[in-house]
């Protein structure tokens, strides 16, 4: 059966007013322990807060962990083009120059190589990073855990205590209602969520028609074979361009009604484990992961394709013949939601022209990367070779609500410029600021806005990070 569908009309239901437990009160809040929201959380205990994380799920990660996003894109500048090598599957059409994002990312990056989850960027990954997900959940807790950061799982924020400014969050648990106070709140729900609740205002989608990027439902392929694989693109040329292709294979089972995808090509990328690769190839377009019903939707959808995308590998591509379907996210994979209006928008222009800032906090070279919100087909424009753009702290702060920070893939932008912004290397950089600013403030008993970004890019360096 489909899901339950969209009710036709809205019927308001009187609830009686309900009673909250207060949990805790800390210096910082973190809600959402994804990316954004490990580097949150580290960069603020490491300026020496106390600091509380919640998580909607039983472990840490988010997107990389919940929805399978790997591996970890390039966190590298471009330079000129290389050769792509015959044993990996390097991610794109330009040769990488220089790491532009240390720090919190860096220090878990080691951590996590250290403990056997993940394979350092390089040549042979085409600078990607191919990372095991349930090292990468428990190489979170013990950075944590190392950090002094208290943590609290399954806890969904669903209110904010406060008007004007966020004194506390509300979340829903299973033992009822609870509130954490805090002198700073870190957003880093992807969604907005907390901003959303306290009035921020936010954009949704492109102009004009407020569509957003996709969802995909990642999953990990076991007992592919390598050696057969390779031989076909070497015979096959034109079939394959980096990590993407099988045009001609796609079409005939398109025509043979074997294959209905909303994209005109297969794309994964290697693992770090051998005959295993990750498959990003499902698309469900015109759905919004705000909405509890497009979510099921989407969920739905998303299973659909990945039993016509295995079925389509074992039969017609060499190497997946014995392949089969190991692993699906937990849920599947959101690229777009709210972008809050800050005090500072990213725009397109902004990221092509690689723009520095005097407030600037964290850097991104990631290319703009579309994937079209109506129909099939990807859009991707490169920065210039060797160039890296700034992201402001000003692009944390929401308009008219104190205490408060956003960090990841909903800070202050425009469409375009997400697309480059969301990926995880990004997203943990900008939450490594976003702790580190909300610990400066609540130690020098300021508001954010009149914590200077220079003090905040000082703290950053100190803690390794690569700001100014």
């Amino acid at each position: 059966m489909p899901p339950l569908k969209r009710p036709d009309a809205s019927i308001p239901v009187v609830l009686p007013p309900r009673r909250a437990l207060h949990a805790a009160r800390t210096d910082v809040l973190v809600v959402g322990g994804g990316p954004a929201g490990l580097g949150a959380a580290l960069g603020a205990a490491w300026a020496g807060a106390k600091v509380i994380l919640v998580e909607r799920y039983g472990f840490l990660g988010g997107n990389a962990t919940a929805a399978l996003v790997m591996p970890l894109m390039s966190f590298h500048t471009q330079r000129a083009a290389i050769t792509r090598g015959t044993t990996r599957l390097l991610p794109n059409d330009h040769g990488p120059g220089e790491p532009i994002i240390a720090g919190a990312l860096l220090r878990f990056l080691e951590r996590l190589v250290r403990n056997g989850g993940a394979i350092p960027p390089s040549l042979d990954t085409g600078f990607v990073v191919p990372f095991d997900p349930e090292i990468f959940k428990w190489t979170a807790i013990e950075m944590l855990d190392e950090a002094g950061v208290e943590f609290l799982f399954h806890a969904f924020a669903s209110g904010v205590r406060g008007d004007g400014q966020v004194e506390g969050v509300v979340f829903e648990t299973k033992s009822g209602p609870i509130v954490i106070e805090a002198g700073v709140t870190v957003d880093c729900t992807g969604d907005a969520d907390v901003a959303a609740q306290a009035g921020c205002s936010f954009e949704v989608g492109r102009e004009p028609d407020g569509l957003v990027q996709p969802m995909t439902l990642m999953f990990r392929v076991a007992d592919f074979r390598h050696s057969p694989f390779y031989e076909y693109v070497r015979t096959h040329g034109d079939q394959w361009r980096g990590v993407h292709g099988l045009w001609e294979l796609v079409q005939k089972a398109t025509q043979a009604g074997e294959l209905n995808l909303f994209r005109e090509d297969i794309l994964f990328f290697d693992t770090m484990h051998s005959n295993e690769v990750a498959v990003n190839s499902v698309r469900v377009m015109r759905v919004l992961g705000t909405d509890v019903w497009d979510l099921s939707y989407a969920e739905y959808q998303g299973r659909r394709q990945v039993r016509q995308i295995i079925a389509f590998l074992r039969k017609h591509v060499p190497g997946f013949e014995e392949s089969y379907v190991m692993q699906t996210g937990s849920q599947i994979g959101v690229r777009e939601t709210r972008r809050i209006a800050g005090e500072y928008r990213l725009t397109a222009d902004d990221l092509l022209k690689a723009r520095k800032f005097e407030d600037g906090i964290a850097r991104g070279s990631y290319p703009l990367d579309i994937h079209n919100p109506a129909g099939k087909g990807t859009e991707l424009k490169h920065l210039p070779p060797g160039e890296w753009y700034d992201i402001p702290l000003r692009a944390l702060l929401p308009q008219h609500v104190e205490r408060l920070l956003v960090a990841g893939r909903s800070i202050s932008g425009t469409h375009e410029a997400h697309s480059s912004y969301r990926i995880m290397p990004i997203c943990m950089a900008t939450g490594h600021a976003a702790g580190v600013a909300a610990a400066l403030a609540v130690r020098s008993g300021r508001a954010i806005r009149d914590v200077p970004a220079s003090q905040v890019q000082a703290e950053l360096r100190r803690q390794g990070a690569s700001v100014g």
